[in-house]
């Protein structure tokens, strides 16, 4: 008699067991993967109704319902399913908030980035996700055109208003990286600048460093309120255009590459930095912030993964490595490339010479 279909997996599971007992093999990490976008929509919605806000310091689910004007069961059932996924703690029926969830989502932080949901899930970066059979199939985006980077692209303007807390502590780390404290003349490349943190805290820390900022009109409006805001717009200059396109000028010390290169194929960014060398001061240096999976791909997670970003929503980008960043720099004509680890995010600084 022939057994049924869940007999058969039983069948299986049970040989798989017998074979590897240690590996213990269950379909959780199946289901948990294909209920995901549960967590995306989660965070999204506490972030819409200021749940975190709401918790401050400690409060019962009624109390948070009260503040965000919700339904009593729908505040309970997310506040617990985000407890679950370690945004808020509960104890009795009192929830508070997890460290991360106190820095990075309570409005009024310093650290607030809350925003970033309005750039991070606009249904413009996430639609293009529901087709990825497509997607894999051709190996390029669906989306029209050069995808999130064809010319005068709005959704830039929105990484540039919406983004900018979430880089602001890294952009400090990356000026005292870059630069010791002791005031000198130093005249800056900022390459797709967006919202301008980079260059702007470069500024900031060396009071005799001028900025020149690269981007197309409307997103430059933004990096340009924002040095407005961080009193450095008399140092800090907009070049509207292509980066493949604008003159540069010559002269620099010191250029800035943030989360650009990875946007385009290897033939493409090699012609881009050959245009940067020209511009370049004997000795000058070049800044390129980057995710930098290792040789295998698949370490550490965070870089690696980005990748599948550049899947769907471009047309040949990547998450390379430093031995093929390396490569391109000296194609390119630079004399050597170094990698540093940056403390406050998943991305690597390269700075090559």
């Amino acid at each position: 008699m022939p057994v049924s279909a869940a007999s058969e997996i039983c069948i299986l599971y049970c040989d798989y067991r017998s074979m590897t007992p240690q590996a213990s093999p269950s379909p959780e990490r199946i289901f948990e993967t294909l209920n995901a976008y549960q967590k995306t929509e989660a965070l999204r919605t506490a972030i819409e109704l200021d749940i975190f806000t709401a918790v401050g310091d400690g409060a019962t689910a009624e109390e948070v319902r009260a503040k965000c004007g919700a339904s009593q069961r729908g505040v309970r059932i997310l506040c617990d399913y985000l407890t679950i996924n370690g945004f808020l703690t509960k104890q009795e029926n009192l929830y508070r908030l997890a460290p991360d969830a106190a820095i990075f989502l309570r409005r009024g932080s310093p650290a607030y980035m809350g925003d970033a949901a309005r750039f991070l899930n606009s249904p413009r970066m996430m639609d293009v996700f529901r087709d990825l059979t497509a997607i894999v199939n051709t190996g390029h985006t669906t989306l029209d055109g050069e995808g999130t980077v064809s010319p005068d692209n709005p959704i830039w303007v929105e990484f540039a208003r919406n983004m900018a807390p979430m880089f602001r502590p890294s952009s400090q780390d990356i000026a005292a990286a870059l630069f010791d404290g002791t005031p000198r003349e130093a005249k800056v490349l900022d390459i797709a600048a967006g919202h301008g943190l980079f260059g702007i805290a470069i500024a900031k820390l060396n009071p005799l460093a001028r900025i020149v900022a690269v981007d197309w009109k409307a997103v430059l409006d933004v990096a340009t309120e924002n040095a407005r805001q961080a009193g450095v717009a008399e140092r800090h200059e907009a070049l509207a255009g292509s980066a493949f396109d604008v003159d540069f000028g010559t002269g620099y010390d010191l250029v800035l590459l943030t989360n650009f290169l990875h946007h385009f194929d290897v033939p493409t960014i090699e012609r881009l930095l050959r245009k940067i060398r020209t511009a370049l001061k004997p000795g000058g240096r070049v800044a390129t912030l980057e995710f930098v999976p290792n040789d295998d791909r698949v370490t550490p997670p965070a870089a690696a993964a980005f990748a599948m970003i550049m899947l769907g929503s471009t047309r040949a980008g990547d998450a390379y490595t430093f031995t093929e960043y390396e490569s391109m720099f000296r194609n390119a004509g630079f004399a050597r490339s170094e990698v540093r680890a940056m403390p406050r995010m998943p991305e690597s600084l390269i700075v090559s010479e």
